[in-house]
């Protein structure tokens, strides 16, 4: 592609005892007569942590280097803008993160990429699943998956495939394992890779997937090597446990459409799926709360029939009392038990689903968590499903892993019911309760979680520990679990001798991969524990799982990896980061918060009917027909206006005499009048960003980006993907979607482009402004959205149906003027060129008046600069 061949690519899985030690190799070489960009991008798994990168360039290696965070950061600070990262890795798609590293080479010059991960691979009903992502983006001439599997306890099922995987090329797929070894090749010719018979288009595009498990002789395995243990506790053929569940869904007006749709479409498939000894219940909660019972009832047929019904008649209504149906499912299952409305020997659960934040009611986050943990004392775990991103996922976390859960984002796709009915399936059956591994005190030290709340058929108990004397070599453990009938106990021991006996021939085995599977066990439980400290606790963790992550060179989030290039061609260094869940990498500069929202059904005395964005710095943005969106953090909402005024007129969106920046904006029309409407659209057709202290001008239009620095002029167009770093200005150009611009130490901007279908009769290209970090513009900051950068407040009063039914009226005091606003929405396009997502506000008519000071007309300048 573009006169580079990558002629080998090579995916080289190593597992021991579930723990995956995963090669990529790709080489390149420049075909062509100049020196040329290669990329490197592959996808992994979000549950591994990258080790080790480097780059071979003519026989010259360039390592990646693990570093604190912080540290990295500084280092590289000049050479990446002030505290912000040139990233390698961003989330991309459910399960993977992606890893892009791109190097000029010479004509002729040869690369070799070597990226290494790895992971614990975890088991669920019944298999443990490595996933490979396959996406070499050209035909590939050696081209070849390898895995290695060594179990001690035997592999009794191995399977392979691929979502890209013909007939034709499900024959290639290699497989073969007997006793301990499994092994797996996928090694296509060139010819087996193409679409068609002279096709260059590669048909390896998507998931390779291996699946496997081990014998199960006893209910553990215990292993021992050089010091370190690990202990893997799985029993079978227990009789099932009864379960008592509370379904607390959200029916809010934001869930209203597909949301509410798949919920019920789950609930349905669910309840399908629950045993007669069974108990359960649904509580939903929007202004408020409703159950289905009183209590927790039998799923008998009869029950289940009447359950059915209630479920086809959910529907939205009101705001979101999370609090309120939390708690009232809590309180449910405590007088439950109490009142022996279940059996004693069962196992509870709480799954609570919810696609905004809590607004009516007790609101603050806090609190909530506060509240939860108090009632619910350790009793049952409580399951957190987030539904798409206009929720506080790191809210849900916090929550679910205080109270022995764990929190899951639901996608908002079409298998939205699928992703439901797999989480419900995961927890499904319980065979024990209040599972505890027990390891000699005296004998034993820095050992992983060994309690656990429940365990789930078809899942495995996995726990690792270090020995105080590095020489000894035996161990005796003892487990405890409260099962269907009665107590359970079972006493394991093992010795070093034995796991060695089974290791003796095994050439590819790492020594100390136990050693690796504790760290790694370690570090994940670490990071979730932070997560809901507070204070010292909290700063204890950090340092222990930082610790840990540098001593066995782990990109973990509070590592960085730091990859170093050849000087030449304007080669920039760049930094590795784990992403967390919760945040959304949007731009490789700027973390950015996506909300999502819709507002339906607003209740007159309930508004503000939804939060707005978690974060002030980026509240601030103008887009489409001039929609001007000013979020009021105070208030979790949002005020927005339109400028109507004529195509040619340019505005002062934002000036600041202080620190010297200023942006304006050149309105453009459609292409032709449009005689239906009463308004004409207009749209920024250029916007210039100024900052008369460092005499630097940028322009841009849909077509091209010009900067000028004093007499200097740089061109750029939409079609280049360029970072860009000189003093005092940091560009990154992401070719055909946005553009993100710093200077000096003063606010961020991201300009959106908006491309229209070419032919389209009316509508033409057109820009959208978005301001970040506006807190570091000055206070004497003005103009159309810079008068907002300072804190804003406003009453809303007497809600009542306008015009629009679904858009109600209301009374606005702001500024000391008294209003008459529409609930609406308008667009947000930086996630979602295309589409945008929609932000409720109030809409203030007659081009801000009453809002803005003074007339709109006072904004209008006679040029860009």
């Amino acid at each position: 592609v573009n006169g580079i061949e990558i002629y080998s690519m090579k995916i080289d899985s190593k597992v021991t005892s579930r723990f995956a030690h995963n090669v990529i190799t790709s080489r390149a070489v420049n075909r062509g007569n100049v020196h040329k960009e290669v990329f490197f991008d592959v996808e992994l798994p979000k549950t591994a942590f990258i080790t080790n990168f480097s780059m071979t360039i003519d026989g010259v290696t360039y390592p990646g280097t693990i570093k604190e965070k912080e540290v990295a950061k500084k280092q590289y600070e000049k050479a990446v803008s002030k505290g912000q990262t040139a990233g390698l890795v961003k989330a991309s798609g459910r399960k993977t993160e992606k890893f892009t590293v791109s190097v000029n080479i010479e004509a002729a010059s040869k690369v070799t990429f070597e990226l290494i991960y790895e992971e614990l691979l975890k088991r669920q009903f019944g298999k443990y699943e490595m996933f490979i992502k396959v996406k070499p983006k050209q035909l590939v001439k050696n081209f070849e998956i390898e895995v290695n599997i060594f179990e001690p306890q035997g592999i009794t099922e191995l399977e392979a495939e691929g979502t890209f995987i013909t007939n034709e090329l499900q024959n290639i797929i290699k497989k073969t394992f007997s006793e301990e070894k499994g092994h797996i090749s996928f090694k296509p010719t060139l010819d087996q890779q193409r679409t068609c018979a002279n096709c260059s288009q590669s048909v390896l595009d998507g998931d390779f997937t291996v699946r496997y498990d081990v014998k199960r002789t006893t209910p553990d395995n215990l292993q021992i090597v050089n010091g370190y243990f690990v202990h893997f506790f799985a029993p079978t053929n227990l009789p099932k446990l009864p379960k008592n569940v509370v379904f607390v869904i959200d029916i809010s007006g934001s869930m209203s459409g597909r949301g509410i749709e798949q919920t019920r479409e789950a609930l349905l498939k669910i309840l399908d799926d629950i045993k007669e000894d069974d108990f359960f219940n649904f509580i939903l909660f929007g202004s408020e709360v409703h159950t289905w019972k009183e209590t927790l009832i039998k799923a008998t047929p009869k029950n289940l029939d009447e359950a059915r019904k209630f479920v086809r008649g959910i529907d939205t209504k009101g705001l979101t009392n999370l609090h309120g149906g939390i708690m009232r499912g809590i309180d449910m299952l405590n007088a439950a038990h109490e009142g022996n409305l279940v059996p004693k020997r069962s196992a509870s659960i709480i799954i609570m689903l919810t696609d905004g934040q809590p607004n009516v009611g007790i609101s603050n986050t806090q609190d909530i968590q506060a509240h939860v943990k108090k009632a619910i004392e350790g009793k049952y775990p409580l399951y957190d499903l987030g539904f798409g991103y206009g929720v506080d996922y790191n809210f849900l976390e916090k929550m679910a892993l205080e109270n022995k859960g764990l929190a899951r984002r639901i996608y908002p796709d079409s298998d939205a019911a699928l992703q439901l009915q797999g989480f419900y399936d995961e927890v499904s059956n319980p065979m024990l309760v209040d599972v505890e591994l027990n390891y000699p005190e005296n004998e034993i030290s820095d050992l992983t979680k060994n309690s656990f709340k429940h365990f789930y058929d078809g899942s495995e108990i996995v726990v690792a520990g270090r020995f105080i004397d590095n020489n000894q070599n035996s161990l005796t453990v003892d487990v405890r679990g409260e099962g269907a009938n009665d107590a359970l106990s079972y006493t394991t021991q093992q010795d070093a001798e034995q796991t060695a006996q089974v290791f003796q021939e095994q050439k590819y085995i790492f020594g100390d991969y136990i050693e690796r599977l504790w760290a790694y066990l370690t570090i994940e439980q670490l990071l979730e524990k932070r997560i809901a400290a507070t204070g010292e606790e909290k700063e204890n963790l950090t340092a222990e799982a930082l610790d840990l992550s540098l001593k066995y060179k782990f990109v973990t989030p509070l590592t960085s990896m730091v990859v170093t290039k050849p000087e030449d061609y304007n080669n920039q260094d760049g930094i590795a980061d784990k992403p967390v869940e919760g945040i959304d990498i949007f731009t490789i500069l700027l973390y950015l918060r996506s909300q999502q929202f819709h507002c339906h059904n607003v209740r007159a005395e309930l508004c503000p009917c939804v939060s707005l964005y978690k974060y002030q710095q980026f509240a601030f943005t103008v887009d489409g027909d001039p929609h001007f969106i000013i979020s009021v953090p105070q208030k979790e909402d949002a005020i927005c206006f339109n400028i109507n005024e004529n195509p040619g007129a340019v505005l002062n969106l934002i000036n600041d005499p202080v620190t010297g920046i200023t942006v304006n904006g050149e309105l453009i029309g459609d292409k032709r009048v449009n005689s239906d409407a009463k308004i004409q659209n207009t749209y920024f057709g250029k916007l210039g960003i100024a900052n008369k202290h460092l005499d630097l001008k940028l322009t841009v239009t849909p077509e091209k980006i010009t900067i000028q620095n004093g007499n200097e002029k740089t061109g750029f167009t939409w079609l280049d993907s360029v970072t860009l770093q000189q003093e005092g200005l940091t560009l990154v150009i992401n070719r055909k979607k946005n553009l993100v611009l710093s200077m000096g130490s003063g606010a961020s901007f991201v300009i959106v482009l908006h491309q229209v279908w070419k032919k389209h009769p009316l509508h033409q290209d057109f820009l959208g402004l978005y301001t970040l970090e506006s807190d570091k513009l000055s206070e004497q900051t003005h103009g159309l959205l810079g008068q907002f950068f300072h804190p804003i407040d406003f009453t809303i009063l007497e809600i009542h149906p306008g015009s629009d039914p679904k858009k109600p009226d209301a009374t606005m005091i702001v500024k000391n003027n008294e209003l008459t606003v529409t609930r609406g929405w308008q667009k947000d396009y930086r996630r979602d060129p295309n589409d945008g997502v929609d932000v409720p506000c109030w809409f203030v008519h007659n081009n801000g008046a009453g809002l803005i000071d003074g007339l709109h007309t006072d904004y209008i300048v006679s040029s860009l600069f």
